[in-house]
């Protein structure tokens, strides 16, 4: 593991343990309410393995609180300029997706923006979002990729655009001879 990946991992388990206590939950309280096993949890805030996406979703969700929001509080510091090497990536190997996030949330701006990749034959799904009703917007730049959610199911390539609210479970796939590259602009 790369160090800043490692630093990553790091300051995600101390807010986790910290927003778990904030909330004063037990461990076995926040495994009933996320749905993530004890065990897991733990691991998790003790820096032994780094999150998934699909339990940072859980967890933000059972806090009521958007993933970028979560990454915004193990951030350093916001600049109004980001280069490219300065954006902080976190990846999830096991489901083979990469965040980057290009304009990360801060105070007194409304939206984020984030670059995504899903590997080829991936899939990624949420049971539901962290915060019902954010605004989304999605835009292809490579590949292929399958959505799904109560509103709906799409798929999209290279150019396509898809907007909508997000209130209940999703999921992102892609085939298994294509990936996805999008911009995800999150309101």
């Amino acid at each position: 593991m790369e160090q800043q990946d490692a630093d990553l991992t790091l300051r995600l388990a101390e807010r986790l343990k910290r927003l778990r206590g904030e909330h004063g939950l037990s461990l076995q309280q926040l495994a009933a309410r996320s749905g993530v096993s004890r065990a897991t949890l733990s691991r998790l805030e003790n820096a032994e393995v780094s999150p998934t996406a699909e339990a940072l979703g859980r967890l933000c969700a059972a806090y009521g609180l958007p993933i970028s929001r979560l990454m915004t509080m193990v951030e350093d510091d916001w600049r109004p300029h980001m280069k490219r090497g300065e954006q902080p990536v976190w990846t999830d190997p096991d489901a083979g997706f990469v965040r980057r996030s290009v304009s990360p949330p801060a105070r007194g701006l409304a939206a984020e923006v984030i670059e995504c990749e899903l590997a080829p034959g991936a899939e990624i799904a949420y049971p539901s979002p962290p915060v019902a009703g954010l605004e989304h917007h999605l835009v292809m730049l490579e590949g292929a990729l399958e959505i799904e959610h109560e509103n709906g199911a799409w798929r999209l390539g290279p150019g396509d655009c898809l907007r909508y609210r997000l209130h209940g479970a999703s999921a992102f796939r892609t085939p298994a001879g294509s990936g996805a590259r999008y911009i995800l602009v999150v309101v």
